[in-house]
């Protein structure tokens, strides 16, 4: 169980209603490597939990639609949004499926229910004074046209000097950023340097729960990245977040809908959306997992721990919400000893470099809980992966049930019975 990043002092009691989520994968891309340090413990963990007698567990997921990721590959291949994430939706349902991962509902964020959740919980929050409108001066492209949010803006982080996007530095410190932050900010599209022009956005009081973090991080269960890098940003103090962009793609602010909510809003919340789909087609009471004492886990990436331990709970507090119980961050992953990196070809696809080339999903599912702890850092090597087979599956439990079966056949022919 600890490979799946949980003790046994920290489980759930059998009698608690259990909501297991993972992180939802980006619909820009196919599944690769670093999404399975994700989705193989958490299915591992709910199969565990079943095993110890716990029944009432639920396990969630969905494909994340929108944000710039989505916008700048649709462009990139000249389709909508809209044909680009049915696709990947569709891939991420099929390499699950050949990977034994079974979720009891997987939705996706671009659903009419989760435009609908997202923008009733937004208002039910500004109708509690948390979200006020700002007046910014934004990058905007001369060039293309167009403000730059997130990823069509780039730079130098000013904490780190690393490399960072206008919402987050991600090669480095995994700080949340303002695009105004970035140090020689530069078009990502066309390379420009922009212009910053008057605009007005609209901002989460999230500096108004600094006091209730501290005593939820206290109590809050999870691996060691989780609650120690988010005490740490607590710490550093928080800023109220920006949660609206000027895209044509999202779901629409409900105040201004001239504006889209970012997508650090509507993707979580599509963790709610997904659990009520599936209660309603069951006939289940969806708010049993989110407004009375059910257990929440939420199985994360180290790198989106900010939004997870930070945001996330802020939001779930001023709108009402039952609070996540754990969250389960694990380490980074390297491949070949690199850093994991597609534009550096540091990346194994899951299905065009191994299940296309017929390797058991089950072998890689024990490389995934069985290399290293589930905080530390994995690295991906062919080398390691042969070793694992051929040493541990193949030479000792292979070998071990090959003489049992040898051993049963030749002694009574059947296998017998108990006792």
């Amino acid at each position: 169980m600890e490979g799946c990043g949980f003790k046994y002092e920290t489980l759930p009691n059998k009698e608690d209603k259990i909501l297991v989520t993972c992180a939802l994968p980006y619909a820009n891309g196919p599944c690769h490597i670093g999404h399975l340090r994700t989705y193989v413990p958490a299915d591992v963990y709910v199969r565990s939990l079943k095993k110890l007698g716990y029944k009432d567990i639920l396990f969630i997921c969905g494909s994340d639609t929108h944000g710039t990721p989505i916008l700048l590959e649709a462009e990139k291949q000249g389709i909508h949004p809209r044909e680009l994430i049915e696709k990947y939706h569709r891939h991420f349902i099929e390499v699950f499926e050949k990977l034994n991962i079974f979720f009891d509902h997987f939705g996706h964020t671009d659903e009419e229910l989760n435009h609908q959740m997202s923008r009733e919980i937004v208002l039910k929050i500004h109708e509690k004074g948390y979200i006020y409108p700002k007046k910014l001066k934004l990058p905007y492209c001369p060039k293309c046209k167009r403000f730059l949010p997130d990823r069509y803006i780039v730079g130098l982080c000013p904490y780190c000097k690393t490399e960072a996007r206008g919402d987050e530095c991600d090669q480095g410190c995994g700080r949340y950023l303002n695009p105004w932050e970035l140090i020689d900010p530069k078009c990502s599209i066309c390379g420009s340097t922009p212009e910053f022009k008057e605009t007005t956005h609209y901002f989460f009081k999230l500096s108004a729960f600094h006091g209730f973090l501290e005593e939820y991080l206290k109590k809050m269960k999870g691996t060691s990245i989780a609650k120690n890098y988010a005490i740490k940003w607590l710490k550093a103090g928080l800023k109220d977040w920006c949660i609206t962009r000027d895209l044509p793609w999202g779901v629409k602010f409900p105040i201004d809908e001239r504006l889209v909510l970012y997508v650090w809003v509507d993707a979580p919340i599509g963790y709610i959306t997904f659990t009520k789909d599936y209660c309603d087609r069951k006939g289940i009471d969806w708010k049993e997992y989110w407004k009375n004492n059910a257990k929440i886990i939420h199985f994360i990436g180290g790198d989106i721990v900010y939004h997870h331990c930070i945001f996330w709970p802020a939001l779930l507090k001023a709108a009402d919400m039952n609070l996540p119980y754990s969250v389960v961050a694990s380490g980074m992953v390297k491949v070949e000893d690199k850093v994991f990196s597609k534009t550096r070809g540091y990346v194994i696809w899951v299905e065009e470099d191994y299940l296309d080339k017929g390797l058991d999903p089950d072998c890689l599912r024990y490389y995934m809980i069985s290399y290293t702890r589930h905080v530390k850092d994995l690295n991906f090597s062919w080398k390691i992966y042969e070793a694992l087979v051929n040493n541990e599956l193949v030479g000792t439990l292979g070998n071990f049930a090959y003489r049992v079966l040898l051993f049963t056949y030749r002694n009574y022919k059947e296998v017998p019975e108990a006792n």
